[in-house]
């Protein structure tokens, strides 16, 4: 009896070519691909399995891993490639709030530094491919962070919010903008219901 061979299946999301804009520049070597356009150089080593080819102003990807790993490789790698691209023709950006009273921020250089509440202020050293910017009329507020490195990025906005996570009874802490934040009714709510 003869081992049957499972079919190559294909990502719907993962076949489909992504658009590669005037003034950003994409070279494949191999598994490495690599960006550059007005907001930065980004490079990546795509698995083993994920092949990039380059066909005029299109990336598309192609998996030769078989059965349902093929098409998860597929929309990985287009994913990757895709979040790159944009990263580096128009960039990304992260805006958090300081919700609570005396939460302020400043950035000096590369240096960010956040009151939030504790008895020494919080200093973030900033990568540098990361630039942060606290605007003029949010009163310290607001941090803006705005990198081409989409990982990059949501790994720093992550690691500022775990600093003072927004907690459910007044609301305060750290906070990406937009973000909904579950609330829970004090003990005050509870003693006058219990009236």
């Amino acid at each position: 009896m003869e081992a049957q061979t499972e079919p190559k299946r294909l990502s719907r999301v993962g076949k489909r070519p992504v658009a590669v804009p005037k003034g950003v520049t994409l070279t494949i070597t191999g598994q490495a691909v690599s960006v550059q356009g007005p907001k930065g150089k980004l490079a990546l080593e795509l698995p083993a399995n994920i092949i990039a080819k380059k066909d005029g102003d299109n990336v598309s990807i192609v998996s030769s891993a078989v059965g349902r790993d093929g098409a998860r490789l597929q929309g990985l790698g287009r994913a990757l490639v895709a979040s790159m691209i944009k990263g580096a023709s128009v960039g990304y950006e992260t805006i958090l709030e300081l919700v609570g009273t005396g939460y302020r921020c400043e950035v000096k250089g590369k240096i960010a530094t956040l009151q939030l509440g504790y008895s020494h202020p919080c200093v973030i050293e900033l990568p540098a491919a990361i630039s942060g910017v606290v605007p003029p009329d949010s009163k310290g507020t607001q941090l803006v962070l705005s990198s081409a490195d989409k990982g990059l990025l949501g790994q720093l906005a992550a690691t500022i919010r775990d600093l003072r996570p927004p907690e459910p009874y007044g609301g305060k802490g750290v906070r990406y903008r937009g973000e909904n934040i579950r609330r829970k009714a004090g003990k005050a709510a509870k003693a006058k219901g219990a009236k």
